[in-house]
């Protein structure tokens, strides 16, 4: 399997972490990798990992960068607590079963994909020849390099990740200037889905640059997190605007069919339309929307979602909130007197703030 998986997989993140530069096994890797020793290490449950294992040592002892290093210059495999804690068996010889497949072709790398295919492991192995340290979690392959060539990949991917992020703002701009007029097309919604979806797949690349650089990757996280702000927020309430449903179950059900769209759907705005639930068209730019609200209500402080849930609930779109009377607003439940004129104030603001940035 390629290097770089799309999608943050939850087990392949805490592998990562566990094998993070700063960590004791880590340290341990790289001590057998400068020795070119090679290993092959599993971490896993005793009840799970007992039936592959023949011969060996029993040690149970705690992990030591200085006993696991040690350890690797025996031929069989390490085994260690599923939480990388202690040091179970050394030199053990693992058995799975040969009839799971295998793309490996070295007998270490093998046996590793095989171990972790049939149990709940993160498998590591280390080519004695190749210096290459691959890490096996159900049947994704993950390969680690070294830290000055990940910091290059991560400072080119931010670089990247700050183009698509100011294109992101432009068209969310150019969206809200639409919406305040109520001139909005299913053009215009894909067309910021789209971008947003681009610079979130690229949030997620750089995620895992972050985790397996470790402490290293402060400066990084840093950064990203700095470029990433309001951006998956701001996705849900594009998604509560204009899905068949503002419901928080079709929300969630939307949002993740969008994360799973590989690169080549992104680039087709008939595929994201799909996904966002509306039908084939001819058109994109004829079909005119309007919003329920979301996207821009949340921009007004100390506006709890629950609020805006009743607001939209009662008016049924943007265009009516903006024209509702302060009596009108009260009306809603959770808006008193006050909140009512901060609403109303709040699109007067917005609505200069937004003719600002689209002239600059």
């Amino acid at each position: 399997m390629a290097r770089k998986v799309s999608q943050m997989d939850e087990r392949l993140t805490v592998a990562l972490r566990v094998v993070a530069p700063g960590s004791a096994i880590r340290e341990g890797l790289d001590n057998i990798v400068r020795a070119r020793t090679g290993v092959l290490l599993v971490l896993a449950e005793e009840d799970e990992i007992a039936p592959l294992i023949t011969g060996g040592i029993r040690v149970d002892v705690e992990l030591s960068p200085l006993i696991l290093y040690e350890l690797a210059k025996m031929d069989g495999a390490i085994v260690m607590a599923s939480d990388g804690s202690r040091i179970t068996h050394a030199n053990v010889h693992l058995m799975p079963n040969p009839d799971i497949p295998s793309v490996e072709t070295g007998t270490r790398h093998r046996t590793a994909e095989r171990v972790a295919k049939q149990i709940d492991a993160l498998v590591i192995s280390i080519s004695a020849s190749r210096d290459v340290v691959s890490l096996y979690v159900d049947d994704i392959r993950y390969v680690l390099e070294e830290m000055r060539a990940i910091l290059t990949k991560a400072n080119q991917a931010l670089q990247t990740l700050e183009k698509y992020k100011s294109r992101l703002d432009q068209v969310s701009t150019s969206l809200s200037s639409l919406e305040f007029e109520d001139v909005v097309t299913l053009h215009d919604v894909l067309t910021v889905v789209q971008r947003t979806e681009m610079v979130l797949m690229i949030a997620r690349e750089i995620e895992y640059y972050v985790l397996e650089l470790g402490q290293e990757g402060r400066l990084i996280r840093l950064q990203l997190e700095e470029l990433m702000i309001d951006v998956r927020r701001n996705r849900e309430a594009v998604i509560r605007d204009y899905a068949p449903s503002f419901s928080d179950q079709v929300v969630k059900q939307t949002a993740e069919k969008l994360r799973e769209l590989e690169s080549e759907e992104l680039l087709s705005l008939p595929r994201i339309a799909e996904v966002m639930g509306y039908n084939p068209v001819s058109n994109l730019a004829e079909v005119q929307l309007s919003p329920r609200g979301f996207r821009i209500l949340r921009k007004i402080p100390r506006l709890p979602l629950s609020v805006t849930k009743n607001m939209v609930e009662r008016f049924g779109h943007l265009e009516q909130v903006m024209m509702a009377s302060a009596e009108e607003l009260e009306s809603v439940e959770g808006i008193g007197p006050v909140r009512a004129g901060e609403i109303m104030g709040g699109f007067e603001r917005l609505r200069e703030h937004n003719f600002l940035e689209r002239h600059n």
